[in-house]
């Protein structure tokens, strides 16, 4: 039987518990949107291990996170992220002086992640595309375009365009990104600024909007995208919207000859991270040895 929390001694002064809430209150708010969510429902797995019975902050140690590995073995990727937010709330802690123990996380091994591979042919986008309503077909033009991640897509907005460029901050890193517009976007972008809006209608400054001319949330746009792939006999696991990302680096690195224009686009902080995004999806073009 797998070690749990009750091995933790009960003499030190802070609870997990209740370090995890202060955390919950002063740090997570500060988060972009789909991390906070994201974070609370890890630390709500992480009570449901370190707070079964309540246990000290001070008391937790490397070999308790690797219990805690094991106890979530069943679900070997979201573990990794919890014990990364584990991590931080840790980290944290020793800033604010509820501990000065070294973070049990460090030395204790992640579990393997092999990650998505999955490179979208053009003629699967076609198939997708072609079933897809216009608002949809919108979406991921745009998200193919401008090679952002679905969260900063739904969110561009007129306020984003400055003399010609499309100027954003990417939620998840909040690396400042300038997109020159130009060639197909710049025709996308013309048409959907140009569309008349009924007098009727809400006003939004959003360059992706409903039928009912209000932005698309993350949910419209999954289900959009959902009945899309259904309809054209695509497999989910071959074709996803957040693809349409990695699609794009792949076609820029092929395009241009040169890595680094993709990762400009997508805005990685190093070409390493984008030669292991681009390869593992399609393989590095080589030529023959003669």
């Amino acid at each position: 039987e797998l070690e749990r929390a009750a091995t933790i001694p009960t003499d030190a002064k802070l609870t997990f518990r209740q370090a995890a809430e202060r955390y919950r209150i002063e740090v997570i708010p500060t988060k972009a949107e789909g991390t906070r969510k994201a974070n609370l429902r890890e630390l709500d797995t992480l009570l449901k291990f370190f707070d079964d019975p309540p246990g000290p902050l001070d008391a937790i140690r490397p070999t308790h996170v690797f219990n805690f590995l094991q106890w979530r073995r069943a679900a070997p990727v979201s573990a990794n992220r919890e014990k990364s937010l584990l991590s931080h709330l840790w980290n944290w802690c020793r800033k604010k002086g509820y501990t000065d123990l070294p973070n049990p996380c460090a030395g204790v091994n992640r579990n393997r992640e092999d990650g998505r591979d999955v490179y979208v042919e053009d003629d699967v986008l076609q198939r997708v595309y072609d079933a897809a309503d216009q608002v949809l077909k919108d979406a991921m033009d745009l998200a193919y375009l401008t090679g952002q991640r679905p969260a900063d897509v739904r969110e561009l907005d007129r306020r984003n365009i400055k003399d010609g460029v499309l100027v954003l901050r990417q939620s998840k890193t909040k690396m400042q990104m300038r997109i020159a517009i130009t060639g197909e976007l710049k025709v996308l972008i013309d048409r959907l600024l140009s569309r008349k809006r009924p007098d009727d209608a809400p006003i939004s400054t959003r360059l992706l909007l409903g039928e009912d001319w209000l932005p698309i949330g993350k949910d419209a746009l999954r289900y959009r995208f959902d009945r899309a792939r259904e309809r054209a006999g695509i497999p989910k696991d071959q074709f996803q919207f957040r693809d349409l990302r990695a699609k794009a680096g792949t076609d820029k690195a092929d395009s241009a000859g040169d890595i680094r224009k993709a990762q400009q686009q997508l805005g990685h902080q190093s070409v390493t991270t984008t030669e292991i995004y681009v390869r593992k999806r399609r393989g590095a073009l080589t030529s023959p040895t003669k």
